[in-house]
Order: C-alpha cells, then structure tokens, then sequence
C-alpha cells in the first residue's frame, strides 16, 4: 500500500481527492442488498433465513455452516434479528469453517454467462451501503488515519452524543495536546451545542435532504450559537416547529443563554412553552388579514397578570381590542377535551416495521376515528406514517412506485379504505398563477357570474375573460401576471408592476364589467372573509364554496394570492379545505393523513382547525395526524406513541390507546405533558 501524506481534502468527500473511489462520494452502490438476502429477520438459520440457500443445490453452502456452527459458538437457532452485530458479519464474511454470503456472491458473479445465476443475482441486487466506506462517503484510506483509537469513518457513523462523549474523554499527549487545543475546544462547542437543541441522535453523516423542517432550523441556530457572538441580534421564526414539549424546554434553555451572552433574541411563535420563557410579549392582531395589523398588547409577564379585562386602550385613541393570546394564556378561554373518545371496529395492522430507527414493530390504526401519532422529535414517527404506511396503502391502490420502507405486511380492513389523501406542507402550486380560490375550484363560480353581467354579455364577454390564465381579457404586456420581468444578465431578475395593467392583470374593457361596483380585479383582491360578507345571500354556492377555507382559518387570505406565497402550514390547509368543500356521498371511505397541521398556527386557529378535522371524522372517513401540540393530542380518540428516545433510542411503540389511559402512565414524555392538560 503507498501511503499519501494527509491533508484536508482527503477528509472531505466533496472533493474529489477525498471522496471514496468505489461509490465517487455517494455512499451507496448497486450491490447485493441485506434486506432481499435475508427477508424475514424472525427466521434462524437453521430455519432458511438465507433466502439464496433454500433451494437444494444452494443449500450446499448451508451444511458447513450448520454441521461446525457449534466450534465457534454460532446460534444456527436463533433468530436473524437476535444475532448480535459480529454474528451477523461473520454470516457474511465466513471463517476457515465455512463460506460466507460474500463468497458465495462472488462465486455467482464468476458464472454469469449461464443465465439461471444472471437471474439469481438480480433478485438480490439493490441500492445498498457502500462497502469500502460503510456509507462514509470518504475514501478507504483515510479510516487509516486514527485519533484516540477511532477513525474519522468511525466518527461521522456515530450519534452526536457519542461522538461528544468520544472527545470530552479524548486523552492525547502532551504534544498532540498542544497542537489540538484550540480545535478541541470548537469542536467540543460544536458538538455540544448540537446536544443541546436536541440533535444528539442524528449521525454527523446524516443527509440534509433526510432531515424535517425543525432538525434543520436547529443545525442553523446551533450554528449560531458556535459562533460565540455578542452584542448581536437573533431572529428566529417559529424554531419549535416539529419539536415535541419536552424538547422545546430544551431549545428554551438554548435561547435564554443566546439573550444572556449579551444578544437580543426575538421570536416569532405560537408554543406556549416559549411564551411563558418570554421577558417581553409583543401580541399583533387582533385578527387575521384585514382585521389584523394593530399592536394588541405589550408587556412582560407581571403586566398581562394584571389585565382585568384583558384589553388595552391604544396611545392612538383606537378602541380597546381583544387579545385571543392572553385569553388563552390566562385561561379565560380554551380548547375542551371531547366529552367522549369514538369506538371502532375497523382498523389497519402494520406488522414487522423496520425502516431507519423502527425496532421491528407493528401498530394498529383505527378507521373512522381521530388517530395522533406522538412521540419525541426523531423517534420514527414520519416514518412510520409517511415512508410505510401511507406508500404501502398506496400501493395497494397500484397508485405509489416509489420505494416503500421495509416491514412484512399491511392487514386488516383495507377494503375500507377506498383513498388515501396526505396532506403534507407541500405548496399546492409554484407559480404565480396558481391562488388558493383556483384550487377549491371557486374562481369557475367567479368567472361565471361576471360573464352574467348584462355590459359582459352585450360585449360578448366569456368566462374565460375572467380568466388570467388565458388569451382574451388578461392583459398581454404582462400575460396576466400583473408584473413584468426584467432579465438582468448577470445579475438577479426584477419584477416591476406591468404599466399596460397597473398590476391589475386584466384589460381595461374587461374591468369595466362590475358586480355591485367591483370588478373581478378588486374581487381577487378580497380577504376570504371580506368575500363572503360581500356575496352572502347573493352567490350563496359562491359563499359554500369560500366556507371551508374560513372554516379552517384562512379567512385572512386574498382570494387571488399566489400560492407560492403561502407558508407550508396555509398550504395545509388549503389543502384541507378543498377536501371539506368536496363534500362526502355518505361513504366515508377516505383515511386522511397529516403531517403537524398545527404548523404556525395560534391557539384560536387550532380551535378551528379542530372543528374542521372533526367534521371529516363526523362524516365517516378516519384521520391520522402525526403531532406534538397538545391541544391537538389531548383532542385524540386514539394515540400511539414512540419513543421512548430519538434516533438510536426510538424507534419502539412505548403506548397504544385513549389520551385518559396515556395519562396514567408514569414514564413517558408525551404523558407527562398531557396529564396537566387534562386536568385543565
């Protein structure tokens, strides 16, 4: 072997010198898969678990395993699953006693112009770890270089709490203390400042794309909190998204020690945890949309206790306001527990889950109640929902081709099931076309009524004249876009309002067809709530079409405002409010997933956003949400709940049942948090 001279790079897989030469830096190859060569893990050995050994002449590889097995204390009976990590290897690897799996593919790759071996190793091929750099994605030879014993290979394998532990045990001479001193103590920071905000069970390894919205907001604030900064000014937006309560304590803690290094820490946030942590409240409102916009409150913690009436009257003279936030927090107004928990019959068994950090378990979904599934931040909750049961489901409808995670089977009522609907924060459209009353499928409504207006029809006016979308009354300078773009070669693009429309996007023609003094710009410029004040007892299907997204909270929103300006939780809920609208034939056959519905919203909006969820349940379809808000939890008519830790510590079902037989636990997370909001 010819050593290199170490430098920076060949730590680096995102250089070519470092990156490992077998998978170019990806960390995974076409290879043998683990998974298709040993289906079922609850099988030993003996019992056939190595699906390529079954067959009569394969077994041949088997019979040295199982006759000299007893030699080297092999348990040929036990099963797969129950083997420990160097038993598992050594089925791979063999020893002088017998041929392993790596023997035995090699052995087939030999015969691949007979074509029963050709086809034999396709069965078993599949996006598999890189073996020369265990997924790393660094080159061979730099796990030569070793520091304390371990390897850089080693290290970014490892959880961070591990890997911390490794460096604040790390015992160098006095030399190589020297020269580490300094880069110790950063990465040591680093390290522990990714602990604190609740990471410790993500690998250093880890994709970004694999990570959720809230793991990724926390690497940026640990991020700025490694940078030792004072005297600066930090703005965070809603950083406990995705965080179970007992992890927000957590980030709390990191926030009071940003404010007391000396920097100013605002946040935009509805958790109530970080609002009681607050020394200063700022509330807006009192309102959404227009009937927002007013500074409803200001003060600290002594001063919203001696709100009598909680209102306050304004410098500017304005009427006193409500403020819905201190009803909430001084507990004149709240969400009640249902007064009783739906039964069911039907349900959905998942068996065998063990995908990421899943621990080979099986859960039961109930159809045609409210299911929340719980647990910590990273205990295998979207998993379990959205990389195994929502694509399994899914592929039973022969409607999902892309890879479904890893468990033995999906049973139970699934004729019951007719469609499955997840409604994720992804945006509903990404161009500037696309608004939330296209979707709900309102504007037809909209573009019909203005072509009934007499000047449309003496005009000739169709509805497609209402229309931006299309030629005949949009404005053609901007295309119906309202802006202009102006390329600027080199640099970023500039979008100026069109002067042939004044942004209005419709022709001057088109725009004299008014319905009670608007015309159909002034329209697309109304709050959903404004809208149906205006049509109420007029267009009452135009009004039953709006309902649903007032009904689901989005009453602030502009009829015509692009989609790609709306937050992943408004997407949600246009989302929901399409489905609402839809109506249901009295089936009730769709199962309805949510993935944190209550993303930025305030406890006045999760009331509704409640009622709303309900009202599918009431009409016969079954909803699944995966959540930490409590409101929406202690709301439940069936909880399941992992844990009990995140990462390598999850991946269990610690409790199945009602949020009353969750309260009497003693050690679980989610328990101890749900017990006071029951007894509120």
């Amino acid at each position: 072997i010819l050593f290199e001279e170490p430098t920076v790079n060949l730590f680096s897989f995102n250089n070519p010198y470092g990156a490992c030469k077998r998978c170019e830096g990806f960390g995974k190859v076409l290879g043998i898969d683990p998974d298709l060569v040993i289906p079922d893990k609850s099988l030993s050995v003996f019992e056939g678990a190595v699906a390529p050994w079954r067959t009569e002449k394969m077994s041949e590889w088997q019979k040295p395993l199982l006759k000299n097995g007893i030699r080297f204390d092999f348990p040929i009976h036990r099963p797969y699953k129950d083997l420990s990590k160097e038993e598992k290897e050594l089925l791979w690897t063999g020893n002088q006693y017998f041929r392993g799996l790596n023997d035995f593919f090699d052995e087939l790759e030999t015969q691949t112009h007979k074509v029963q071996y050709r086809v034999m190793l396709s069965r078993f091929r599949g996006r598999t770890t890189c073996p020369d750099c265990r997924g790393s994605r660094l080159r061979k030879d730099a796990a030569y270089v070793k520091v304390g014993g371990a390897s850089i290979t080693d290290l970014v394998l490892k959880p961070i709490t591990d890997v911390l532990d490794f460096f604040v045990h790390l015992q160098l001479d006095e030399h190589d203390q020297q020269i580490a001193k300094r880069i110790l103590i950063e990465i040591n920071n680093r390290l522990e400042y990714m602990d604190r905000v609740g990471l410790g069970y993500l690998t250093l390894n880890r994709l970004t794309n694999s990570l959720s919205g809230g793991e990724f907001q926390r690497i940026k604030l640990a991020t700025s909190l490694g940078s030792a900064l004072v005297g600066s000014m930090y703005i965070l937006d809603e950083p406990s998204i995705g965080l179970h309560p007992r992890d927000t304590r957590r980030l709390v803690g990191v926030l009071e020690s940003l404010r007391d290094m000396g920097n100013t820490v605002i946040v935009v946030e509805h958790e109530e945890e970080v609002m009681h942590a607050a020394d200063q409240i700022i509330d807006i409102g009192p309102n959404a949309g227009t009937g927002g916009g007013h500074l409803v409150f200001q003060g600290d913690w002594d001063s919203i206790r001696e709100q009598e009436n909680y209102t306050v009257v304004l410098a500017d003279e304005l009427p006193a306001r409500h403020s819905y936030t201190l009803d909430f927090l001084l507990g004149k107004d709240s969400i009640a527990v249902p007064t009783y928990r739906r039964k069911f019959t039907h349900f959905l068994e998942l068996k065998g889950a063990r995908e990421n950090n899943l621990k080979d378990v099986s859960a039961r979904f109930p159809l045609g109640v409210l299911t929340v599934v719980t647990g910590v931040s990273g205990s295998g909750k979207s998993t379990l929902i959205r990389k195994l049961l929502y694509p399994a489901l899914m592929r039973t409808k022969g409607e999902y081709s892309e890879d479904v995670g890893k468990f033995d089977e999906l049973s139970g009522s699934l004729d019951r099931v007719d469609a499955v609907e997840m409604i994720d924060q992804n945006p509903i459209g990404k161009s500037s076309r696309s608004n939330p009353v296209t979707y709900i499928k309102a504007y037809d409504y909209i573009r019909q009524m203005m072509a009934d207006l007499p000047i449309a029809k003496a005009r000739g006016y169709k509805p497609s004249h209402f229309s931006f979308n299309v030629d005949g009354g949009r404005c053609e300078v901007c295309q119906g876009e309202g802006q202009v773009k102006i390329e600027m070669q080199f640099m970023a693009d500039i979008y100026l309002t069109c002067e042939g429309c004044g942004g209005k996007r419709f022709k001057q023609e088109v725009l004299e067809a008014k319905y009670h003094d608007k015309d159909v710009a002034d329209i697309l410029d109304m709050t959903v709530d404004d809208a149906i004040a205006f049509f109420k007892g007029n267009e009452d299907k135009l009004v039953e079409k709006l309902m649903p997204l007032q009904d689901v909270g989005l009453g602030y929103v502009t009829l015509g405002q692009s989609s790609n300006t709306l937050s992943g939780g408004e997407a949600q809920r246009v989302k929901l409010a399409s489905f609402l609208g839809k109506g249901n034939s009295g089936k009730g056959k769709t199962l309805f997933i949510f993935d944190e519905p209550t993303t930025g919203l305030h406890f006045h909006d999760i009331k509704k956003l409640l009622a709303a969820i309900n009202a599918l349940v009431d009409q016969g379809d079954s909803v699944i949400i995966i959540e930490h808000n409590m409101e929406v939890i202690k709301s439940a008519d069936w909880i399941i709940d992992l844990g009990p830790e995140g990462g390598e510590g999850g991946g269990y079902i610690t409790f199945a049942g009602t949020p009353e037989e969750m309260a009497k636990l003693g050690d679980n997370y989610t328990a101890d948090f749900l017990k006071g909001k029951l007894n509120a």
